[in-house]
């Protein structure tokens, strides 16, 4: 699950998050000075260099800002390294001189898998693999990268929920969680529950 710390709901996420895998997000917990009290309580960590908020605000990440950031927290599982989701893998590429694991995007050519698995095994056996909006009906372009992943490697799918089936992917992120919390409220039988209690029955689904 995907974890947003700027959210109004951030410290009502954060219980609900107790004990579960989470990827936090520089660009909207970077900022925040609190969340020490929270990043034990998870089972995993996996930190985002938020590409996806920079492909959609236009606002850029600051790199060096990023790699400060993730130095703080040095007993995560992973951290991704800043990549360029319209199909500018040059600037990729010179992000990640910089450090974090790799991802590939179906606007990369395929080619780029050549310097990108080596970069992967070297940086603690992780790999992303990321689409340009939309992601819908993709699934084939998905099942070509993973076919072409090392069984060495870890793969995290970026927002990639929706094809969590194809047993290649070892980890997704999802907004889905909260925004599913969220709806159940609407619902007539469950509109009595607290935004707690919909939180907890999302995260135990």
């Amino acid at each position: 699950m995907r974890f947003y710390l700027s959210s109004p709901m951030n410290r009502l996420q954060a219980a609900a998050a107790n004990g579960s895998p989470v990827l936090l997000s520089f660009a909207s917990a970077g900022g925040s000075r609190w969340h020490d009290e929270y990043l034990p309580s998870y089972d995993r960590v996996l930190l985002d260099s938020g590409a996806y908020s920079e492909l959609t605000t236009g606002v850029r990440i600051d790199l060096d800002r990023y790699v400060d950031w993730v130095q703080k927290f040095p007993w995560v599982d992973a951290w991704a390294g800043l990549d360029d989701i319209t199909g500018d893998w040059h600037r990729s590429l010179q992000n990640y001189e910089k450090g974090g694991f790799p991802t590939i995007h179906d606007t990369d050519p395929i080619a780029l898998l050549n310097d990108l698995i080596p970069m992967a095994r070297e940086r603690g056996g992780w790999i992303g693999v990321g689409l340009k909006p939309p992601r819908e009906r993709k699934e084939g372009v998905v099942r070509d990268l993973l076919d072409r992943m090392p069984h060495d490697l870890h793969v995290h799918g970026w927002a990639l929920g929706r094809y969590a089936h194809l047993g290649r992917l070892d980890s997704v992120d999802s907004t889905n969680w909260f925004r599913d919390a969220w709806k159940l409220r609407t619902m007539p039988a469950l509109h009595h529950l607290t935004e707690a209690e919909t939180l907890e029955i999302v995260v135990k689904r």
